[in-house]
């Protein structure tokens, strides 16, 4: 069965989507009978790229910023160079909102509805290329994947998609996430100026949506002596539209009490989700929340908003929030950092959930999508 696949993500820095291609590629290795071919944008390969193309994002953006309809016209000349290598192919895997177009069966992944709930979060000409064609899309896929029993729902009922055709192939974590002592955590957090459990941590792209703002409100409401021996690490991309965080951002900075780390290796995000005190993730909506699974299943115990898929992922190893009310979150915050047998459980109940998880599951399901459409 030779399956072609959109992997022009992973031309960009590898944030959530990139990461899911990535480790599906790998675990669908175990499949003989697939025959995987990857369309990077150009050209088409056999192999996963090792890494980002250097300067991918500055020069998209500025294409982006000076070209009109950049989004246009890059996806025509994407589309031609697509259809040169579609010959011979049984089935075409996209995990985007606007598939190429393709005279064969198509399979798409929707990790999320972002573009409905919250337009405003994205680039005007990008949300009129997503209205233009994630309704077709989804209209003519064959099957279509999605990361949790929420998402698989909200398709249903915003794009009125038969139950059928929607398949939850909940994702994983990769083998670099596992619990780590303080002595294998000391060096290489020693670089960053860190030391093991005496941090909090947020991870994800800096925009609207994750609700860093919650938690930079919520870090100013701990106490001063707390503060001092806690520091707030972030993590992230730019993202779209960071200037919001702009202001409270650098009266945090200003204070050398919250870092900014910027966008990291995944080695480092690995050893950074073992040695945190905890992992903060207030996000207003996701679709499943990738780094609140690989927190788990780094031992560390996570405080996350009971909203979207995130409740799905963490279930009862999860504490709690309201997304818009920093007094709570510091108090639950205060619980896990002076209450060791409450974080010691959490810990241990978050270990537990994280094993109902794993890549080679997601390969299963989605191998298995893959031989019905064929087959239908």
């Amino acid at each position: 069965m030779r399956v072609a696949l959109n992997a022009g993500i992973l031309r960009a820095p590898r944030t959530g989507i990139g990461q899911y291609l990535v480790e599906l590629v790998q675990a669908l290795a175990a499949y003989p009978e697939i025959e995987l071919r990857l369309f990077n944008g150009w050209s088409w390969q056999s192999e996963l790229p090792a890494a980002a193309l250097p300067g991918y994002s500055r020069a998209s953006g500025l294409i982006k910023r000076w070209v009109p309809n950049a989004y246009a016209l890059r996806r025509l000349v994407e589309q031609q160079r697509f259809n040169r290598g579609t010959a011979g192919v049984d089935l075409y895997h996209d995990p985007s909102l606007w598939p190429f177009e393709c005279n064969g069966p198509m399979v798409m992944t929707l990790h999320d509805l972002t573009h409905v709930h919250f337009p405003e979060t994205q680039p005007a000409d990008r949300l009129r290329e997503i209205e233009r064609h994630a309704a077709r899309s989804v209209e003519r896929a064959e099957r279509i994947l999605v990361d949790s029993h929420f998402i698989g729902e909200e398709v249903c009922r915003y794009y009125g998609v038969p139950t059928e055709r929607v398949v939850v192939a909940p994702l994983g974590y990769a083998a670099r996430f596992y619990p780590r002592t303080a002595a294998q955590l000391a060096a290489p957090l020693q670089a960053l100026d860190l030391q093991p459990s005496r941090y909090l941590l947020c991870v994800g792209t800096l925009e609207p949506r994750k609700n860093l703002q919650l938690a930079l409100r919520t870090y100013q409401c701990l106490p001063a002596a707390l503060r001092e021996q806690y520091p707030l690490v972030i993590v992230g991309m730019p993202g779209w539209r960071p200037e919001q965080l702009a202001e409270p951002l650098q009266r945090a900075l200003a204070s050398g009490q919250v870092r900014l780390l910027g966008y990291q290796s995944d080695t480092t995000i690995a050893e950074l989700l073992a040695g945190a005190r905890l992992l903060l993730f207030p996000s207003l909506y996701e679709g499943f929340g990738l780094p609140v699974l690989e927190a788990m299943a780094s031992g560390t115990p996570v405080i996350l908003s009971r909203s979207s898929a995130l409740p799905e992922v963490a279930g009862e190893a999860g504490t709690y929030i309201d997304p818009q009310d920093e007094q709570a979150c510091a108090e639950a915050i205060q619980q896990l950092i002076d209450d060791q047998p409450e974080w010691q459980r959490r810990r241990d109940t978050g270990l537990l959930r994280a094993e109902a998880f794993s890549w080679q599951r997601c390969a299963a399901i989605t191998a298995n999508v893959y031989r019905q459409v064929v087959e239908s």
